[in-house]
């Protein structure tokens, strides 16, 4: 970076770049497509970019960007007009596929649990993949996605019971063997 590039960015165009793998990651759990994938992190690049005076703490900058996406997704939805009040998506499941194809090796197991994901209710999902893959504290999600942090609680316990259930009737329906689960936290 020359000397005019960081007077005028700081060290804001290097963190925010950074972050466009996990954000992009986010976004894909969130809504299953890869180029609206592509487009809420550019959209929340951008918007993160014109807004970048408002971010008070650095430290901050992951959640902070991730509360833009969250934004971006949700003006996304609305403009869909799927549904009559957007606060229906929380209860509306995000895909009526099939239920997930036998886990034998890694990448079926992978798939497996991405398309459960995919069944949950959106706000579910969404509080999954920021709690239990990205590693965000519930204080945070909440901040993130604007909702009580017993909201977060609560929505994480139910995803987590759902995809335990449609991982272990899947199991079922393919004739496997119950995999052993064990508690991560």
């Amino acid at each position: 970076m020359n000397m005019i590039s960081r007077v005028l960015f700081g060290p804001f165009r290097p963190g925010i770049e950074s972050l466009r793998p996990v954000l992009y990651r986010i976004a894909y759990a969130w809504c299953h497509e890869a180029a609206l994938a592509d487009d809420l992190v550019q959209d929340t690049l951008s918007r993160a970019w014109t807004r970048r005076a408002q971010l008070r703490d650095p430290d901050a900058l992951k959640a902070w960007t991730v509360s833009i996406m969250h934004h971006c997704w949700m003006d996304h939805l609305r403009s869909r007009r799927d549904f009559d009040d957007v606060e229906d998506w929380q209860d509306t499941l995000a895909s009526s596929a099939d239920t997930p194809e036998a886990c034998c090796d890694r990448e079926q197991v992978i798939a497996c649990v991405r398309a459960a994901v995919a069944r949950l209710p959106m706000g579910q999902c969404q509080v999954l993949t920021l709690v239990d893959l990205e590693e965000f504290s519930y204080a945070e999600v909440a901040r993130i996605l604007d909702i009580p942090v017993g909201t977060v609680m609560s929505r994480l316990s139910r995803a987590r019971a759902g995809l335990k259930m449609l991982l272990d009737r899947s199991m079922r329906e393919k004739g496997g063997a119950q995999p052993a689960l064990r508690r991560v936290k």
